[in-house]
């Protein structure tokens, strides 16, 4: 994977998007043991989360919902930085550059989904 893989564009939706694909791409290169299986199916499902959340927040019923798919998609961000780190921590990676870009996007975006909501508040 290269950094252009991991864009970041300035439309959260497209930078999302661009996130989770990369996670995909990143997932498929892992050595097949049972831990990297289920660690990776926890990551694609978080980091897919992230995006659909926050398109889900954008197209919300009000402000309380909006609140709340704001606050998980923070979440499953959070969550996403977890299971790359662990996934990270726990093999000897080729990659390992690849696994950093995306713990470090995965903590950007969180950061900045909780800077949407402190000022959505």
């Amino acid at each position: 994977m290269t950094k252009s893989l991991i864009s970041k564009p300035y439309d959260l939706e497209e930078r999302t998007f661009q996130f989770a694909k990369a996670v995909r791409i990143f997932i498929k290169t892992l050595p097949k043991t049972i831990a990297n299986i289920d660690d990776g199916k926890q990551l694609i499902r978080s980091s897919g989360s992230v995006g659909a959340n926050y398109r889900e927040a954008n197209e919300s019923l009000g402000k309380k919902d909006f609140l709340m798919r704001m606050k998980i998609s923070r979440k499953e961000a959070k969550e996403s930085a977890y299971w790359l780190r662990l996934i990270h921590e726990t093999n000897n990676l080729k990659n390992a550059d690849d696994a950093q870009s995306l713990m470090q996007e995965a903590i950007e975006l969180k950061k900045i989904l909780s800077s949407i909501l402190e000022k959505s508040k």
